[in-house]
C-alpha cells in the first residue's frame, strides 16, 4: 500500500516538472521571438486599452478635453426655399444648414470651413453645454475651404493645436463634430495618408463634401490629411485631434459614391489653418505668397512625366513644368525640368506638398529651395510676389492674341452630334496639342472634349479665354471627357 503511494507520489511530481518545464521552454521560445527589448514593451500593456503611436493608451482623455470645445454651427440665409405644407400650403421659409467649428481661443475665436458659413446671414454657435451665440464673420477663403467666426465670450474651452508636420500614417485620431446635424460625436482610426490630392478643387459635388448641403467650394490649396475616422454630412469643420487632445486638422471632405462615409475623410492640415487664421486676424483675408513656377497636376504627372521623357520613379521632388515670368522663381534663376526637391530645409515629395509649405508664406518672404538640375544638388534664395503682383506679371501672357498659342492648343465646336452622344449642353473639342504647350504638360489629349473651365461652361475659345481669366490663384479646373469617353476633372496649377 505504502509503495503504491509512493508511486503515485512520484508520478505527481513527475507531471509537474514536465508541466513546470514546458512552461519554462515555452516562455524561453516567446522571449527569444520578441526579444528583451520588446519584452519590456509587453510587460508595459494594458491588454484592455488601445496604444496609440502618441503614447497615450486611450481614447477616454483625448475626447474629454476636446468635445466642451468642438460647436454646432446652424446658419441661415436670406434666399427662401419653397416648402409645401398639407394644412397652409406652399410657403417661403429661409433656407437653412449646419455643421461644425472649434474653439481655438478663450475669447471665442471659432474655425470652420468656408462651405459650412459661405454666404450666410446669420451664423449661430452652439456649445456641447448648450450655451448658444451669434457668431460674427472675421474672414473666409475659398481656397483653402477655412473660415474663422467670432462670438462674444470669455473663458471659454478651447482644443489646443498641435503639429500637422509631426503627424505619421498609421498614428491613431479622432474625429470630432456634429454629424447629421446630431450632438457632439467621437469617432476613432488612424491617419491613413498625408499629402493627399483628391481633385476637389473649385468642385461642387455631393460625393466629395463633408456636408453637401452647403454651398460649394473653390479650393486651391490640396494637401489634405486622410484619414478612416468615420465623418459624414455635419462633420465639416470639426477637429481631427491626435491621442494627445490636440487639434492637427480640420475636417473638410469625404471620398463617397453615396455621400456618406465609406472609410476616407480627409482635414485640412492645422499648420497651414495657424497661417491663414493668423491672416484673418490680423487682416481680415488672407495674404499669400506666390513661388511662379507650375507643375502638373497630381492625376496626370505620372503620364506627362513619361511624354517628356522622364522616369516618374526618378523624380524625388516636384518636377517643375514652367516658369511664370516676372515671378520670384524667373528672378532666382529657376527654369522648367528642375526638381524642387526642399523648401528652407523641408523635404517636400509632391506638388500637394509644395502647394502647402508655400501658402504658409507672405508676400516678401524669402524662402530657400534645393533643387536638382541636370543631376546636380542646388539653392537658390526666392522672394515671393503677392497674389497682384503675380496677376500682373502674368498679364501679358493672357492677350487674345496668343490665347492658342499659349495653351498649346487648337479647338473647335463639339459637333451637334456628338453633344448628343453625351448628352452636353456646352463643349469644345480639342483638334490638336502642341508639345511643351499647356495643355500637354497637363496631360489633356487631342479628341478631349472640355465642357467647363472654372465651372463656366465653354462653347468656344472666347469662353475658354473668359473662364480661364476667373481664375483664383492661378488654379485651373476643368472638367470634361476623354478620348474615350470617360468624365474627368482636372485641377491644374499653373503656379505655386
Amino acid at each position: 500500500m505504502k509503495s503504491a503511494g509512493l508511486v503515485i507520489l512520484i508520478a505527481l511530481l513527475s507531471a509537474a516538472l514536465a508541466i513546470a518545464g514546458y512552461r519554462y521552454f515555452d516562455n524561453r521560445e516567446s522571449i527569444s521571438l520578441f526579444g528583451e527589448e520588446n519584452r519590456a514593451l509587453l510587460s508595459d500593456i494594458n491588454p484592455s486599452a488601445s496604444v496609440s503611436s502618441a503614447g497615450n493608451p486611450d481614447f477616454v482623455r483625448a475626447a474629454a478635453m476636446v468635445t466642451p470645445a468642438v460647436v454646432h454651427i446652424n446658419t441661415q440665409y436670406d434666399r427662401a426655399v419653397v416648402s409645401g405644407n398639407p394644412f397652409y400650403g406652399n410657403q417661403a421659409v429661409p433656407a437653412h444648414g449646419s455643421g461644425s467649428g472649434v474653439l481655438i481661443s478663450p475669447d471665442g475665436y471659432v474655425v470652420t470651413n468656408n462651405h459650412v458659413i459661405e454666404n450666410a446671414s446669420a451664423i449661430e454657435v452652439v456649445l456641447p453645454d448648450k450655451r448658444t451665440f451669434s457668431a460674427k464673420l472675421i474672414g473666409r477663403d475659398p481656397d483653402t475651404d477655412l473660415a474663422l467666426v467670432k462670438v462674444k465670450g470669455s473663458d471659454l474651452p478651447v482644443v489646443p493645436l498641435g503639429n500637422s508636420d509631426s503627424v505619421q500614417v498609421g498614428e491613431w485620431v479622432l474625429a470630432v463634430g456634429y454629424p447629421f446635424s446630431l450632438n457632439s460625436t467621437v469617432t476613432a482610426g488612424i491617419i491613413s495618408a498625408k499629402g493627399r490630392s483628391i481633385g476637389i478643387l473649385n468642385r461642387q459635388s455631393q460625393d466629395y463634401y463633408a456636408d453637401p448641403s452647403q454651398p460649394g467650394f473653390n479650393t486651391a490649396i490640396e494637401s489634405f490629411i486622410q484619414t478612416d475616422a468615420a465623418i459624414n454630412r455635419g462633420n465639416s469643420g470639426g477637429a481631427l485631434v491626435n491621442t494627445d487632445g490636440k487639434l492637427i486638422g480640420i475636417n473638410a471632405a469625404i471620398a463617397s459614391q453615396t455621400g456618406s462615409y465609406a472609410g476616407y475623410g480627409f482635414a485640412i492640415p492645422v499648420n497651414l489653418m495657424r497661417k491663414i487664421v493668423n491672416d484673418f486676424r490680423k487682416y481680415g483675408e488672407v495674404r499669400r505668397g506666390y513661388l511662379g513656377v507650375s507643375f502638373p497636376a497630381p492625376a496626370a504627372e505620372d503620364d506627362l512625366l513619361r511624354q517628356l521623357g522622364v522616369d516618374p520613379a526618378s523624380v524625388k521632388g516636384v518636377y517643375v513644368t514652367g516658369i511664370q515670368s516676372g515671378s520670384g522663381a524667373a528672378a532666382a534663376g529657376l527654369k522648367e525640368g528642375d526638381i524642387i526637391q526642399k523648401i528652407d530645409g523641408v523635404s517636400v515629395t509632391s506638388s500637394s506638398e509644395l502647394s502647402e509649405r508655400i501658402a504658409r508664406y507672405n508676400p516678401g518672404d524669402k524662402v530657400q529651395l534645393t533643387f536638382l538640375r541636370d543631376g546636380r544638388t542646388r539653392s537658390a534664395n526666392v522672394v515671393l510676389k503677392g497674389e497682384e503682383e503675380a496677376r500682373r506679371a502674368s498679364g501679358a501672357e493672357r492677350s487674345e492674341d496668343s490665347f492658342q498659342a499659349r495653351l498649346g492648343a487648337t479647338f473647335a465646336p463639339v459637333p451637334d452630334r456628338m453633344k448628343q452622344q453625351y448628352r452636353l449642353r456646352s463643349g469644345v473639342y480639342v483638334t490638336a496639342v502642341q508639345r511643351n504647350g499647356f495643355f500637354f504638360k497637363a496631360g489633356i489629349p487631342e479628341g478631349t472634349i472640355i465642357t467647363s473651365i472654372n465651372g463656366i461652361p465653354v462653347n468656344n475659345t472666347s469662353d475658354m479665354e473668359k473662364a480661364i481669366a476667373a481664375t483664383r490663384n492661378n488654379m485651373v479646373r476643368i472638367v470634361g471627357i476623354t478620348p474615350d469617353g470617360a468624365g474627368f476633372v482636372f485641377s491644374i496649377p499653373l503656379g505655386a
